[in-house]
């Protein structure tokens, strides 16, 4: 372990410095050896809650003086940090969770620090969107790797409908964030405003005891956050599959749905499909997909 802080400690942290630390989503052990060093480093560290960060540094062992910057009050909180950067001191910024910045507070923060003339540096570690790209296979090989990080959906049922109308024509994946109390409404507005058979990974609290990362289509989900009431407790990461991911495939034919009706009545949707599609030359994802949406996922 000395070894590692050795090298943590080995790069240059230069006073007046304003420094961007990710913080774990969940997980205190992903806080990396590196935004340790640098946090227990800080004159001080601003955050977005004094009291989740105060907790994060006592599991950590750490103790240092915090000042609040959350959106309510960033800009006029900033001028004050950059005086304290220009004085010499090192400042380290985190929000509650994850990335700094990234559906959270911190860009006006490093804005005015950047405007001053002063240093700002990153220090990379826990993304939710990025954690649950990672796990969504070939959604995200959809475009050549591609996404379009979109955060919080509009609140309102028709904003968040034209939302997802235009999102909807993207030819790769999208990844949103959402709140339990609003999981529902945005799992039947994905269902209402995207073909059927369109796939979903819904990641929900990443890094903790109850993880769940399924991938299913966005028709199965409103029906999958139903079945257990404990699932709509917890923070959200939906990456949605980007139109392209099935623009290639035709849509198979009246005579490849009959089919495919037929053995979906014996047999479990990945074997109907592969039987459909030998019978009938129609392509097996297409079927497939379509035996999910019709069904659900076996």
């Amino acid at each position: 372990m000395s070894d590692w802080i050795s090298l943590a400690a080995g790069q240059s942290y230069p006073a007046g410095t304003l420094y961007i630390v990710a913080t774990p989503i969940g997980n205190v052990a992903d806080l990396s050896l590196r935004a340790l060093h640098v946090l227990g480093l800080a004159d001080a560290i601003a955050c977005e809650d004094t009291r989740n960060t105060g907790q994060l540094l006592s599991r950590v062992g750490l103790q240092r003086p915090l000042v609040a910057v959350h959106e309510h009050n960033e800009r006029e909180a900033a001028g004050r940090i950059v005086q304290r950067l220009a004085a010499g001191e090192r400042i380290a910024y985190v929000s509650d969770a994850g990335t700094p910045g990234i559906s959270d507070p911190g860009a006006r923060l490093v804005e005015a620090a950047r405007a001053a003339g002063l240093p700002v540096v990153p220090l990379p570690g826990p993304s939710a969107a990025v954690a649950a790209l990672s796990v969504a296979g070939e959604m995200l090989d959809t475009g050549a790797g591609r996404f379009t990080f979109v955060g919080f959906l509009p609140s309102k049922a028709k904003a968040r409908a034209e939302a997802i109308a235009t999102l909807a024509a993207l030819d790769h994946a999208w990844v949103l964030y959402e709140a339990p109390h609003r999981i529902a409404e945005t799992l039947a507005a994905l269902a209402a405003g995207l073909p059927a058979a369109r796939r979903l990974l819904i990641g929900r609290e990443l890094t903790k005891l109850f993880e769940e990362t399924p991938v299913m289509t966005v028709a199965e989900a409103p029906a999958w956050l139903a079945a257990e009431a404990t699932r709509a407790k917890g923070e959200f990461v939906l990456v949605v599959e980007g139109a392209a991911g099935t623009a290639h495939i035709g849509a198979p034919d009246a005579e490849a749905q009959r089919v495919l009706a037929l053995l979906l009545a014996e047999l479990p949707a990945k074997r109907a499909a592969k039987l459909a599609a030998a019978i009938t030359g129609a392509d097996t994802d297409a079927l497939y997909k379509l035996a999910l949406a019709q069904r659900g996922g076996d």
